[in-house]
């Protein structure tokens, strides 16, 4: 069954993991894997590096994560030519992968915007490629405060059906810590045509330099409630991570009650933590 197909089943639940560093054996993954596979994800989605870097070491994981579940493999296009893009998706197709995670991606730091973008500009150039082969469900991301890059909340939207338009069955949101925004972004996404499922994208705040980090990074505004926890915890790390984790519970309670399609969380590799969420909210 597709991931595309699983959403018309119900509310679907998945996971993300990325690979180890480098330098460190691909089997430490192993462990995060053992500890994920009794919550029954829908699907697992592999991330990798900016520009492609461990993108190998993902298709490893992914062949790692079929005998748990659907595995849902993210593919980059940036500073890319479609040989590289075939060879990829060739690995991916002998690996037994027919779900793409369909992403521009990241500009690494040893490459300028010229050299990045000469073979594919956007994602939906990549979803075009990948739907002319046939051979692949593909996702896409989706922004519920807008792309950084973006102009305005609904010139990315604009891209966002872009990409709909061009293929992609499902969306999965960046990170966001305000449900009320997520439900406005559905109501646009609605208004605008765009009719595909969409997961709400969860990441866990442990501690207040990830959040801070991720927030910089992805451009994600912090509700007073969260902001009072990070000056009420920031410097105790134990107290931290359980207020995080109940703001992280709270947040998916409220979605479920509203009826989201889906919950992505994003790991960071933290079994203890998405176990604890996952079973304290009903998700499983």
């Amino acid at each position: 069954m597709s991931i595309p197909q699983l959403f018309k089943q119900g509310r679907v639940l998945s996971l993300e993991v990325f690979p180890p560093k480098p330098d460190s054996p691909i089997e430490v993954i192993d462990k995060t894997l053992d500890r994920l596979a009794p919550l029954k994800p829908d699907y697992i989605s592999v991330t990798y590096g900016a520009g492609g870097s461990g993108r190998s070491r993902s298709v490893e994981i992914a062949k790692k994560i079929l005998p748990i579940c659907k595995c849902l493999s993210h593919l980059t296009c940036v500073g890319a030519d479609a040989a590289e893009i075939d060879s990829v998706l060739d690995s991916l197709k002998e690996a037994g992968i027919s779900d793409i995670m369909a992403l521009r991606g990241d500009i690494p730091k040893d490459m300028d915007a010229e050299s990045a973008f000469v073979h594919y500009q956007h994602a939906s150039d990549l979803i075009t490629h990948i739907k002319n082969r046939g051979d692949f469900d593909m996702g896409a991301a989706c922004y519920p405060e807008g792309h950084p890059q973006s102009d305005s909340l609904m010139e990315d939207i604009d891209n966002l059906k872009r990409k709909v338009d061009a293929g992609a069955q499902f969306l999965v949101t960046q990170l966001f810590f305000d449900n009320v925004l997520f439900y406005r972004f559905m109501e646009q996404l609605r208004r605008r045509g765009v009719h595909v499922p969409v997961t709400a994208g969860i990441m866990p705040v442990l501690n207040a330099a990830q959040i801070v980090r991720m927030t910089l990074l992805s451009g994600t505004s912090v509700p007073p409630e969260l902001a009072k926890i990070i000056a009420r915890y920031g410097d105790n790390p134990a107290d931290f991570r359980k207020a995080g984790l109940e703001f992280a519970m709270d947040q998916v309670s409220g979605l479920m009650a509203n009826g989201v399609q889906g919950i992505h969380l994003y790991t960071m590799n933290k079994a203890d933590a998405i176990t604890e969420i996952i079973k304290e909210t009903g998700l499983r």
